[in-house]
């Protein structure tokens, strides 16, 4: 297993790569992201692993730069950076996992194996479902030429069901990936949320995307509705 480690903490970044050594696999390091991007558009890596400030180029823009010219090589950010929207962010720009630091190295190692038994996908920039359309990055959503303005947690909640556009998807799946496996709030919450974005993304254009699946959970069609 071949790991890119892009991390200016010269003395963590050392250890992280001895103890990746440990395990049996081959780890090549940089210090900034500029020296990072170059070699992961040199190499053939199964899984990079990102800091997320670092000088002459951030890991945001570093794993925006690969997936912009189609590289999908998995990507961890490893960061001390713990804000959820530091992670939304970090996802959207095409990143694969998150890790806050101080880290559990067993958990990194892990996480990395996960990584690597999923492979690169290519993940298309924009997500569809007939004439419904949603960018990620630049977090707007279209119905045919038309925007409609959602909240944050709107377009989290509608991107989550576009990735998962044609299967059932139940409630706690949603708190899940769109509130974290720790929220203790209320589930209806997202009765809620879905509500919101029906009179959003439906009503106002005669469509039933988003299906109730009764005693199951929600539904995206994959035609828009």
């Amino acid at each position: 297993m071949r790991i890119l480690l892009v991390d200016d903490e010269v003395r963590l970044a050392d250890g992280i790569r001895r103890g990746l050594e440990a395990e049996g696999m081959v780890v090549e390091v940089a210090h900034d992201g500029l020296a990072g991007l170059d070699l992961a558009r040199d190499g053939d890596y199964d899984a990079i692993v990102l800091d997320v400030m670092m000088p002459g180029m951030s890991g945001y823009r570093v794993c925006q730069a690969l997936r912009a010219e189609g590289d999908w090589t998995p990507v961890l950010f490893l960061t001390a950076k713990d804000g959820e929207w530091d992670e939304v962010e970090g996802l959207d720009t095409g990143g694969d996992d998150w890790l806050t630091k101080p880290f559990s190295y067993p958990v990194l190692v892990a996480r990395l194996r996960a990584l690597v038994r999923r492979g690169a996908r290519e993940r298309p920039a924009v997500l569809e479902a007939g004439d419904l359309r949603l960018d990620p990055a630049a977090r707007r959503v279209f119905r045919g030429d038309e925007e409609i303005s959602l909240t944050a947690r709107e377009i989290t909640v509608l991107d989550f069901l576009l990735r998962r556009r044609g299967e059932v998807v139940t409630k706690p799946e949603i708190i899940a990936n769109v509130w974290g496996a720790d929220f203790e709030g209320d589930a209806n919450i997202v009765e809620v949320y879905i509500g919101h974005l029906r009179s959003k993304i439906d009503r106002p254009f005669g469509r039933e995307a988003i299906q109730t699946v009764r005693g199951a959970g929600y539904r995206l069609s994959g035609t828009g509705g």
